[in-house]
């Protein structure tokens, strides 16, 4: 939290002596964030009257969906209850393609769980067309620097070489970096299971516990455990679920860019996964999830069923509140260690020949990511900062007290985390990864318990911050947010952040004031679900 702190103290240094110099742009509504709910969010405010800025701290518009997610989750959710603009993006997805001549395996009419799956530099053409005919305005390469607030509102940023007022903000990032530095509560890691009386919470070990010994003859840990015991679990933590790449390859000769040995590539990094293929009679124990989309390419993710994968368990923890310096650092130690991981499973000879086989002749594709040498820019944060709020999600809100009259969209992809740390196992010699948390579907049905998303899990406390609403880092223990956090969800919340953003603006009142029946007819008219199925 301390860089936090750091930007809301900046904050009047540089309103002070700064902001005089800087451009100051004005708008009714000032958007944090270009991902997907971002979007959502700009193109709804900005469809029901308002000014409205998007500003993003990368180079590009569309988040994880134009980095590399390209199969975000929808089929383990009701898409009965995806409408709106969730829908609109995705029937203008399906649209790009036909205009091409290219047949989907798929139709967005069509309420299945079939895979929608889509090239990323297709979602970031959608996603920038839609701002573009919203009338949005996109600053690019902005990151955010400071805050500055008076008498609990938000007056303006500062993030690139500009500074943005507005009279409402919407923190649409993924690591709810606006929220920190405007002083907003937030939770970082894991709480126990006594703190909202979750049975998911605390340590989860569904995992089986891996017989060998993680230690080499000296009697240290090998590389790639996060240490030597899980902690103490009456406590909670800060460690969040793991973070990777969602990776763009291709077998295709004419299309792909080679994987070469890495620099920093070491052989005694993987002594884990040699013994774990020793040991196993699963050849998928270590490997990749490879998930077919157009352009004869694949969407490459972590195994969360994999006892070792793409995920680089622990490096994630200092991410939610790291420095920029931080995070470029922990960002490169993730793709080093992902190319190495490639290149270990490609060419190592204790890796079985059917999994090398199954990755031989892939590479980067080189028509996606072509200003980031074909890597996506982006690293998949699945967890960081969770806002505490007006009202805090909780497992009962996912699972069994699922009514809410201030429903402002619907959630259903099932309760699902990785792994979040591997440690020995205290009554033997073997090792665990503990923290994942495996998907429970609706019997008979593909998706999670449908549950009405409240209006308040989007607010701060009033007395905290009145002319901000975060869909992203929303008010919600670590186990609701492992429902929470699928693009789908994120931008039905997103739409409806928007909606009510241009009310707050309409109305010139707080955000949290804004009236809710007349919130929940005007997201009606714009497509939203709000009632269960």
């Amino acid at each position: 939290m301390k860089w936090a702190v750091v930007c809301v103290i900046a904050c009047c240094f540089a309103c002070a002596s700064g902001c005089a110099a800087r451009q100051v742009e004005h708008f009714d509504v000032v958007v944090y964030g270009a991902t997907p709910a971002g979007v959502c969010a700009a193109t709804a405010a900005a469809r029901a009257g308002a000014s409205v800025a998007v500003v993003e701290p990368m180079g590009f518009v569309g988040g994880m969906m134009a980095s590399g997610l390209s199969f975000s989750d929808s089929n383990q959710c009701d898409r009965r209850t995806l409408r709106g603009l969730f829908e609109e993006v995705h029937r203008r997805i399906e649209a790009d393609y036909q205009r091409r001549g290219v047949t989907l395996p798929y139709d967005v009419s069509v309420k299945d769980h079939r895979p929608w799956t889509y090239e990323p530099h297709v979602a970031e053409r959608v996603f920038n067309e839609m701002l573009r005919e919203a009338g949005v305005r996109v600053y690019l390469d902005a990151p955010l620097t400071s805050a500055a607030k008076r008498a609990g509102r938000i007056e303006r940023i500062v993030a690139g070489d500009r500074t943005f007022a507005g009279r409402v903000f919407i923190d649409t990032s993924y690591e709810g970096d606006l929220m920190a530095a405007a002083g907003v509560s937030y939770a970082v890691g894991r709480e126990p299971k006594d703190r909202y009386g979750e049975a998911l919470a605390g340590h989860q070990f569904p995992k089986a516990r891996v017989p060998f010994s993680p230690r080499d003859d000296a009697g240290r840990l090998l590389p790639l455990m996060t240490g030597d015991n899980a902690g103490d679990d009456s406590r909670g933590d800060g460690k969040v679920m793991t973070y990777s790449w969602r990776l763009c390859m291709t077998r295709d000769s004419n299309n792909r860019v080679a994987v070469e040995m890495p620099t920093t590539y070491d052989p005694a990094r993987f002594e884990l996964a040699r013994r774990l293929f020793q040991h196993s009679t699963d050849p998928n124990v270590v490997g990749l999830d490879l998930y077919p989309i157009p352009g004869n390419k694949v969407d490459v993710n972590n195994g969360i069923a994999r006892q070792l994968s793409m995920g680089l368990i622990g490096a994630s923890w200092a991410w939610p509140d790291g420095s920029p310096a931080t995070r470029q650092r922990l960002w490169q130690d993730h793709k080093d260690y992902t190319l190495e991981l490639i290149w270990f499973l490609q060419t190592d000879p204790a890796v079985p020949a059917r999994v090398r086989e199954s990755l031989a002749g892939y590479g980067l594709a080189r028509d996606e990511f072509r200003s980031s040498s074909h890597w996506p820019p982006m690293l998949y944060v699945r967890e960081a900062r969770r806002m505490i709020g007006e009202h805090v999600l909780t497992q009962a809100d996912i699972l069994t007290d699922v009514r809410k009259d201030d429903s402002i969209g619907i959630g259903s992809f099932p309760i699902d985390s990785h792994d979040c740390q591997r440690v020995p196992s205290p009554e033997d010699n073997g090792w665990l990864n503990e923290g994942t948390i495996f998907p429970v579907h609706v019997a008979g049905k593909y998706y999670g318990q449908p549950h009405q998303l409240p209006y308040r899990s989007l607010l701060p406390r009033r007395a905290e911050c009145e002319n901000l609403l975060v869909p992203v880092c929303l008010s919600a223990s670590h186990v609701a947010l492992s429902s929470v956090r699928v693009e789908p969800t994120w931008m039905v919340i997103g739409h409806s952040a928007g909606v009510a953003a241009a009310m707050a603006v309409e109305q010139r009142c707080a955000a949290h004031d804004v009236n809710l029946a007349t919130l929940q007819s005007r997201l009606g008219e714009a497509g939203q679900v709000l009632d269960l199925p």
